[in-house]
């Protein structure tokens, strides 16, 4: 299978691992309209290829993810329309991971922030560079957690953690973040292609069906919740985004460089 029409993932099939890249270095791989479309296909694309058994993904530069472009989010306030179409491309992104039976190793070479944060921690092994930080800062800019983090973060970590820190937005090193259970290795940087490459190693040694079924089911209740947890957060970070003063006034604060001061009562 060809992967060259991908623009913003850099695709690469070696001895049956793909590796993924998110290909926005400039940018710290921030999330545009066309990377939020690509990733939703790739990973049903990958589950289709005979030529791979593992996939491994990563950022290219010194981020991960930086979430979403906030020029991408100016654009969606202005029509509905856009972000109803996102509703249905950001499912597809939760979906193609849950539902691509090969493992996902989420190599985290950087900041995994927002969105970035949420799909690194839908992956199935994660292993993070000990200088990156995750959040999900979706609150703190007038936005509902929506494109996953309510979904994944109370299940890794428990519901009191979760909302620690989706409901401040706040930032988590990534030894705090393993040692918590949020992530599964924390690594010197000097470590972490050794460290990705063991567990490559350990899942390409092992019978591919037996690791495509034993994901499949332990992946049940999530892909469950995707129908409430999922549909219900998503709907909500619409109503933050149409009923907009909350998220225009953090742009405009962020473009100012001072902290947004957003409405009470």
């Amino acid at each position: 299978m060809s992967y060259e029409h991908y623009t913003h993932l850099a695709v690469r099939i070696d001895n049956y691992v793909a590796t993924v890249s998110l290909n926005r270095p400039e940018v710290l791989n921030a999330v545009n309209a066309q990377l939020h479309h690509e990733l939703s296909t790739i990973f049903f694309a990958l589950a289709e290829d005979p030529a791979v058994s593992v996939i491994v993904l990563t950022g290219e530069g010194r981020a991960f993810c930086a979430g979403g472009d906030l020029d991408w989010v100016q654009e969606l306030l202005t029509s509905p329309r856009p972000y109803l179409e996102n509703i249905i491309v950001g499912r597809k992104i939760v979906m193609g991971i849950l539902d691509c039976p090969k493992p996902i190793v989420c190599r985290i070479n950087g900041d995994a922030i927002g969105l970035g944060a949420t799909i690194a921690l839908l992956c199935d092994i994660t292993i993070a560079v000990d200088t990156a930080s995750i959040a999900d800062p979706h609150v703190r800019i007038g936005l509902v957690a929506g494109d996953g983090g309510a979904l994944i973060w109370p299940q890794l970590v428990g519901y009191a953690k979760a909302k620690e820190y989706l409901l401040t937005g706040s930032r988590i090193k990534a030894a705090e973040a393993a040692r918590i259970g949020l992530i599964n290795y924390a690594v010197n940087a000097d470590e972490l292609d050794a460290t990705v490459q063991q567990m490559v190693s350990k899942l390409i040694s092992a019978s591919p069906t037996a690791i495509q079924y034993t994901k499949m089911s332990v992946n049940v209740p999530l892909r469950q919740m995707v129908s409430s947890v999922l549909e219900n957060s998503l709907a909500y970070e619409g109503l933050t985004i149409l009923q907009n003063t909350d998220l225009s006034e953090a742009l405009v604060a962020f473009r100012e460089k001072r902290p947004p001061v957003f409405k009470r009562g």
